[in-house]
């Protein structure tokens, strides 16, 4: 079950939060609930987005088109699955 929440933060941690979801390449809300999940101790295994932004690929727009890229793989992986030819 999710539950929707508001909290309230002054301005400059507001700021920081989201310039490192950012940097991460994440939602701001993706931030918030990792932090909460790592300060509680309960990080969800085997999630693979937290390996998503500690290393350089060397390109400059993966982490930004990280769910293209992502959605582009699971289609091909869905046409070789079902033997459709990838077009």
């Amino acid at each position: 079950m999710v539950v929707r929440t508001q909290i309230t933060l002054d301005a400059d941690a507001h700021r920081r939060a989201k310039r490192r979801a950012a940097d991460l390449g994440i939602s701001f809300a993706e931030y918030v609930r990792r932090t909460l999940d790592r300060d509680l101790g309960d990080e969800p295994k085997g999630d693979i987005s937290a390996i998503f932004g500690l290393f350089d690929s060397g390109l400059s727009d993966v982490s930004s088109n990280v769910d293209k890229y992502l959605g582009e793989a699971a289609w091909k992986e869905h046409l070789r699955e079902t033997g459709q030819p990838d077009r």
